[in-house]
């Protein structure tokens, strides 16, 4: 019995990440479809520093409630 061939699903991606492919190349270089500026933005939007989460002294970093639109006075 013959082996079916492989369908080249596209994984389930956020939408802002919508086309975002990544390869590797015979030399080792990764190469995307997306800047690394695009990239790094994304992240910055959406995904909490675990390392900077309890210090104090770096105010203008967003925390969990206020990206939700609620102050620490809540």
């Amino acid at each position: 019995m013959a082996k079916k061939p492989k369908k080249e699903e596209n994984p389930k991606v956020h939408k802002d990440l919508e086309g975002f492919k990544m390869s590797i190349n015979s030399f080792g270089e990764i190469s995307s479809s997306f800047s690394i500026d695009k990239i790094n933005e994304f992240l910055n939007k959406n995904v909490e520093d675990k390392k900077l989460r309890d210090r104090d002294d770096l105010e203008d970093i967003p925390t969990e409630k206020k990206r939700k639109g609620k102050t620490d006075s809540e």
